[in-house]
């Protein structure tokens, strides 16, 4: 490694996206340093739900089985109640003769996943420095990225220098807003999410559970150890609607609702009620010249299908062998290398934030999803395949061609 650079790649986050980014790097011999303003074992406001195919890349890594040791719950689908109050089951293991890498999804609290994961980057040769905060990048006289500047334990600030800088750091990137390719979206709802930890709370089981309402959803699902993460997102035109306390906001959306209401007789909150948002934040693309983006920070859209823990860990998969190749050749070729990361994330989730779009735009006019309820509450086919979509293995392709869309959101009005 050269004198004059720090590492051959700083990967700013050291959460999903970045672990695996930097575990795929430094397996092939790159020197990456992995930067990160908390310490780990550490706390994220996220659903907490991994996809099947999640559990491939975790095996992939070698730490599944060290996430299988802290008994996370193992989720066996989704069920959707919509506003009209019907009820659509849809599960992994189904007769659509796809198959994902298991049959059931993993929940479990990110305060032990990250931590496991950042461990297997550590394991393959990355360096990890936590309680550093990246507040900007530096660039050479030709403007391409060059390092970051950094504040330590120790408050003062330091220049990292790297061949590539790349962003991880969530929905709030600073690597992402620096190089100016991340804006919030004004064409697609946005959203705030309010989330909590609850114990004691009735009726949960091995299904994942999404409760829509007219002015928003709630999510809960069984993280492990008797513990349940509850959400109630809303949009964001309601946000001044909290007012400054948010737990009093959280706990009336839930008791204003009885089939919600009944179930949290008794329950506990173990968490504060944290909030994070807006969601819709798209990037122009993944790259520029000396950075790429990766995970939440390249695109977030909605929490709804529970895609980001999948979509972080698959992007740095995608990530990795596109900036390897940059890293050994020459200057000139960076533009058409990393190009080619932008034409795989468009490949591999171009199909689902499609879907993303849909399902968020249903939701936001509920007459559709209302319509949908009517056919998936009778056909759980159509609901597993739905179901299988949003768990990573089947291809989006099968739901998203106009006869299908129209039979599920469009269809049912005209036979009512």
């Amino acid at each position: 490694m050269s004198p004059d650079i720090d590492a051959e790649v700083i990967v700013v986050g050291g959460g999903p996206a970045g672990a695996v980014t930097s575990w795929a790097l430094a397996r092939e011999g790159a020197d990456v340093l992995v930067l990160d303003r908390a310490r780990f074992p550490r706390d994220k406001i996220c659903a907490e739900y991994l996809s099947p195919q999640a559990s491939r890349i975790l095996s992939d890594m070698g730490v599944l089985e060290d996430v299988e040791s802290t008994s996370p719950a193992h989720l066996a689908g989704m069920r959707v109640r919509a506003p009209n109050g019907l009820v659509m089951d849809g599960e992994f293991a189904a007769s659509h003769g796809f198959r994902g890498f298991r049959d059931k999804g993993l929940a479990v609290r990110r305060t032990i996943l990250d931590e496991i994961i950042l461990r297997g980057a550590r394991k393959a040769g990355a360096r990890v420095e936590e309680g550093v905060r990246v507040t900007d990048l530096t660039r050479d006289s030709a403007g391409r990225v060059s390092g970051v500047t950094t504040i330590g334990p120790d408050g003062a600030p330091l220049v990292r220098r790297a061949r590539y800088v790349v962003g991880a750091d969530g929905l709030r990137s600073v690597v992402g807003r620096r190089l100016g390719l991340v804006k919030t979206s004004r064409v697609w709802p946005r959203r705030i999410a309010l989330v909590a930890h609850y114990t004691k709370v009735q009726g949960v089981t091995d299904m994942g559970e999404m409760h829509v309402d007219y002015d928003g959803y709630f999510g809960i699902v069984d993280v492990g150890g008797g513990t349940m993460n509850v959400a109630v997102v809303i949009p964001m035109d309601r946000a001044k609607q909290l007012g400054d306390d948010k737990t009093a906001f959280f706990e009336a959306w839930i008791a204003s609702r009885p089939h919600l209401a009944e179930r949290f007789v008794g329950a506990e909150r173990i968490t504060p009620v944290r909030a994070t948002g807006p969601f819709a934040t798209v990037s122009r693309r993944g790259w520029a010249p000396g950075a790429a983006l990766v995970g939440d920070a390249a695109d977030f859209f909605d929490p709804f299908t529970g895609e980001g823990i999948y979509a972080a860990l698959r992007g740095g998969e995608l990530l990795a062998p596109h900036l390897l190749d940059a890293l050994r050749a020459p200057a000139k070729d960076e533009r058409r290398l990393l190009s080619r990361y932008d034409a795989a994330r468009k490949h591999e989730f171009g199909g689902k934030w499609k879907l993303e779009r849909i399902v968020g735009m249903s939701i936001a006019h509920p007459y559709f999803l209302n319509n949908a309820a009517k056919v998936l509450s009778r056909r759980k086919d159509l609901a597993d395949l739905l179901v299988g979509v949003a768990g990573d293995f089947v291809p989006p392709k099968v739901v998203l061609n106009p006869r299908f869309l129209f039979n599920l959101f469009i269809s049912p009005a005209f036979k009512t």
